[in-house]
C-alpha cells in the first residue's frame, strides 16, 4: 500500500506534511501500525471488539430513544 501526495506548485512543505498525516489518518495507516507493535493475542483482540461493539451498540441506543 503506498500513500502518494504530490507538493503543488509554491506550496510550503509543512502543508504538504500537513495533507500527508490526514491522508494517513484518514487511511488508518497509523492505527494498524500502533496496533501491530506489539502481539496481541487472538482472545485479547476478540476481547477488545466485543468491548467496542458494547460500547457502540450502549451508545445507539442511548441516542436512538
Amino acid at each position: 500500500m503506498s500513500i502518494e501526495i504530490r507538493i503543488r506548485k509554491s506550496e510550503p512543505v509543512e502543508r504538504a506534511i500537513r495533507r500527508l498525516k490526514k491522508k494517513l489518518d484518514r487511511e488508518g495507516v497509523i492505527r494498524d501500525v500502533r496496533a501491530k507493535r506489539y502481539y496481541e493475542k487472538p482472545s485479547e483482540v476478540r476481547r477488545r471488539k466485543v468491548k467496542v461493539m458494547a460500547f457502540s451498540n450502549m451508545l445507539r441506543q442511548r441516542y436512538d430513544s
